[in-house]
């Protein structure tokens, strides 16, 4: 049996809940206290041109590899939205080993960029590697339907039907009405199965809306609870979600 830790967030460019400070240092501390063995992130900067003028404390690198640092060796992005100063996308951070990552574009023609990062782990004494996808879904129904029925289909076609997975990041569904297609998927969501809802997460210091998730297949949720005290409740727009499982 194989136990970890599981977080998503997300990150809102290093960016406070109004935008007014960059706050991506505290941020990286309080993903520390947390103890997670896989980070989903989203609105990740991988380039950042303008912003890094305006603020002294603006990492050289990446906002992924500032948050890495020296606890998660591993790391993936995908990026999804390019402007003129740089970047964003999604990212991954891992203590195991990334045997394989592709980045799946699911944007809708004329509308906000979106992606699926797929990323492949090995899990200590489990024999099936781990399937993480990091989501980040459009702010249209219309769109979060149609981004669904891709992951779906990865889920069904790509994935081995006794390998461990997880999916997780956000939904942008307040609605929960995506909530079906992921159990016709074969999934479960984590924060649900334990409390019988899904978790609320944004605002983050308000929390009101349903839009962060954590599903699964072949794991068992242990712990599921939305971070919503300070001081994370005021280093971005969404309350960071966590979970704990076993193989």
């Amino acid at each position: 049996m194989s136990a970890f830790n599981v977080l998503t967030l997300n990150l809102h460019m290093g960016l406070d809940l109004l935008k007014r400070r960059f706050v991506l240092p505290q941020l990286r501390e309080a993903i520390r206290t947390v103890s997670a063995d896989v980070v989903f992130l989203q609105e990740v900067l991988g380039a950042h041109a303008g912003p890094s003028r305006r603020h002294r404390d603006w990492p050289e690198g990446s906002q992924y590899e500032y948050l890495a640092d020296t606890i998660w060796s591993q790391h993936a992005y995908g990026r999804n939205a390019a402007y003129c100063e740089g970047h964003q996308g999604n990212a991954l951070l891992s203590k195991f080993p990334i045997l394989s990552q592709e980045n799946r574009d699911v944007s809708v023609q004329g509308h906000e960029q979106r992606g699926l990062l797929h990323c492949v782990l090995p899990l200590p004494h489990s024999a099936a590697p781990l399937h993480a996808i990091c989501v980040h879904l459009g702010l249209l129904e219309s769109h979060r339907r149609r981004q669904l029925g891709l992951l779906c289909a990865i889920v069904r076609e790509e994935i081995p039907a006794d390998a461990p997975l997880v999916v997780a990041g956000d939904f942008n569904d307040w609605r929960v009405r995506g909530h079906r297609l992921m159990t016709d998927c074969g999934l479960h969501e984590a924060f649900e199965h334990l409390h019988g809802r899904v978790a609320r997460t944004f605002p983050s210091r308000w929390p009101l809306l349903p839009v962060d998730r954590i599903y699964l297949r072949n794991l068992r949720a242990a712990s599921a609870q939305a971070l919503s005290a300070r001081p994370r409740s005021h280093l971005s727009d969404h309350a960071p979600l966590l979970a704990a499982m076993t193989t």
